[in-house]
């Protein structure tokens, strides 16, 4: 397989890599290790920047472009621009990821961050009702991010209260 090619991902299950039916390709293990990682980080970095509705997606059953989408609400357009700042500085700082593109940072209703394996979408309240990725991605499987929540939560908390 050329280098500069995505990965792969296949529906067999003999060499231990992600499957997917739909999508034909694979993709090693270590791929997924590493963007779900990065995923977490990307939560914990909005999630301490209060970022709302935090869910986080494992799209590798449902297409071949990238692992993990993270949907994020925020209650502002100054909010939404801090928490894309935080995680570019998270994901930058700790994993030497740089992002690949941004779309909507000028308006600031939907931001849309490219990571090559992970897409983080930022949404003001209405536009994320409209647009309603989770009903689009409905095959996605949700990842359980409530305890990093949580704690990006308690931590924020303990800060406010020194």
């Amino acid at each position: 397989m050329a280098k500069d090619r995505p990965a792969s991902r296949a529906t067999d299950h003999s060499e231990g890599f992600p499957q997917s039916e739909t999508v034909g390709t694979r993709v090693p293990a270590e791929q997924i290790k590493h963007s779900l990682a990065m995923a977490k980080a990307a939560v914990r970095a909005a999630a301490e920047n209060r970022g709302q509705e935090i869910l986080l997606l494992d799209i590798t059953g449902q297409t071949a472009l990238f692992d993990f989408f993270l949907i994020v609400t925020g209650a502002s357009r100054r909010q939404l621009g801090a928490i894309s700042s935080e995680i570019d500085r998270v994901l930058r700082d700790e994993f030497g990821e740089r992002r690949l593109s941004i779309s909507g940072y000028e308006e600031a209703r939907w931001i849309v961050l490219d990571y090559g394996t992970l897409v983080v979408h930022l949404f003001d309240e209405e536009t994320r009702r409209f647009y309603d990725l989770e009903s689009l991605w409905a095959d996605a499987k949700p990842v359980d991010v409530a305890p990093i929540v949580a704690s990006a939560s308690a931590q924020m908390a303990r800060l406010r209260n020194q």
